[in-house]
C-alpha cells in the first residue's frame, strides 16, 4: 500500500513538472494513452467475458484519471461477485480481483427460480446441476440470511437440509434429506434445532414424519 502510494506521488511529481515546463503550449493538447488492458479474474471466461464487456462500455480515459467509482458501481451491480479488488498497474492498465458469491439456496421470485447468494443478492439459475435447499415461503433475503447463520450456530449441518418453510409468523420449518420436518419455535430456534438434533441422535424414529420443537423444551412427534 506504502509503495502504491510512493509511486503516485513521483507519478503527480513527473507531471507536474513536465506541465510546469511547457511554454506555449496549451495543456488541452495534452494527451495520454487510455487505459489498454484490464485483467479480470475470479469468475467463470463466460462472466468475466461478460463483465468486462460492461467495464469496457464505461470508455475510460487515462489511468492518472480514471474513477474507480464507475468500474466500481458496475461491478457492485454483478449478481455474482462477493467482494472485489482494483489495482492500477501503470502505465496503462487494470487488475481486478473477483471473490465469487457463494450460492446458498433456490427460491421462487416472480414465477422464476433464483439462487440466493451470500452476498445477499438473487441471480438466474442457470446452473441445473447445482443442488441447494429450496425456500418456499416469500422472505426477505436478509431474514433467510439471518436463519441460515442460526443453522450453522446449531448442531445440525446445514448440508442435512432439503427445504426451507417460511411462514408469515415469521417462523421456519425444517425438511431434512431423510424427509423429516422439524417445527421451529420462532423466539428461540437454536434451542428448537439443537434439540431435535439431539433427539434425532438419540431415538430410533423409522415412522416418524414431524418432530414439533415449537414448545421450549419439548418435543412432540407425528406420525
Amino acid at each position: 500500500m506504502h509503495q502504491q502510494k510512493g509511486k503516485k506521488v513521483l507519478i503527480y511529481f513527473f507531471l507536474l513538472i513536465l506541465v510546469g515546463s511547457i511554454n506555449n503550449i496549451n495543456l488541452s493538447n495534452l494527451k495520454f494513452d487510455g487505459i489498454k488492458d484490464i485483467n479480470l479474474d475470479g469468475l467463470s471466461d463466460e462472466d468475466n467475458s461478460i463483465l468486462l464487456k460492461e467495464i469496457h462500455n464505461l470508455n475510460l480515459n487515462n489511468i492518472f484519471f480514471v474513477s474507480k467509482e464507475d468500474i466500481k458501481n458496475t461491478i457492485e451491480a454483478n449478481s455474482l461477485v462477493e467482494k472485489y479488488n482494483i489495482l492500477k498497474i501503470y502505465p496503462n492498465s487494470l487488475n481486478i480481483n473477483i471473490k465469487k458469491t457463494k450460492f446458498l439456496a433456490r427460491i421462487n421470485n416472480n414465477g422464476k427460480i433464483f439462487f440466493i447468494g451470500s452476498n445477499g443478492k438473487l441471480s438466474k439459475n442457470n446452473i441445473s446441476t447445482i443442488q441447494l435447499p429450496f425456500i418456499f415461503g416469500n422472505p426477505e433475503i436478509v431474514e433467510f440470511l439471518n436463519f441460515k447463520k442460526i443453522i450453522d450456530e446449531s448442531k445440525f449441518s446445514y448440508d442435512e437440509i432439503e427445504s426451507l418453510y417460511f411462514f408469515s409468523s415469521k417462523r421456519w420449518d425444517l425438511e431434512l434429506k431423510n424427509k423429516i420436518i422439524i417445527k421451529l419455535s420462532r423466539n428461540y430456534p437454536i434451542n428448537s434445532l439443537d434439540l431435535a438434533f439431539e433427539f434425532l441422535n438419540n431415538n430410533n424414529l423409522k415412522d416418524i414424519k414431524v418432530i414439533d420443537a415449537r414448545i421450549k423444551n419439548q418435543i412432540i412427534l407425528n406420525g
